[in-house]
């Protein structure tokens, strides 16, 4: 199917839940921010980066849209640090990825789960269809 990503590229849609800790939400959402700001200085490559809570469930996905799993690696190596201050607050429970990832990107993200939880990872590449990623900037 057709794509504007190149030869061999695919974006990569990353998806984690976790639990918030109870009496940790004030907290959670200064960290967040915080990661947020680390990253989107430092992975100008990221398509999109976003973490959503719902408060009255305790409970928080995060989702990042990549360009490839190239752009994955590099966040997961960057992010360890501030990953790390989160720990404390979460129990991540489950990582999503949608389409092809390297064998390192995935010991990486399984490294991760096991940083932050009980987590398992699942990986499913695209069967079809395509990305428009020039889209995202002119909706």
């Amino acid at each position: 199917m057709g794509s504007d990503l190149g030869p061999g590229s695919e974006l990569v849609v990353y998806i984690d839940h976790s639990d918030i800790h109870e009496g940790r939400l004030d907290d959670l959402k200064d960290g967040i921010r915080r990661l947020v700001a680390f990253v989107e200085s430092r992975e100008p490559q990221l398509v999109s980066y976003g973490f959503h809570l719902d408060e009255a469930l305790g409970h928080m996905t995060v989702v990042a849209v990549h360009p490839d799993s190239a752009s994955l690696e590099t966040h997961l190596e960057v992010g360890v640090p501030e990953f790390r201050k989160l720990a404390a607050m979460i129990t991540l429970r489950r990582i999503e990825v949608y389409g092809a990832i390297s064998y390192r990107a995935r010991v990486m993200l399984e490294q991760k789960a096991l940083l932050l939880g009980p987590a398992g990872v699942t990986v499913q590449e695209r069967f079809s269809g395509f990305a428009r990623p020039a889209v995202v900037g002119s909706v």
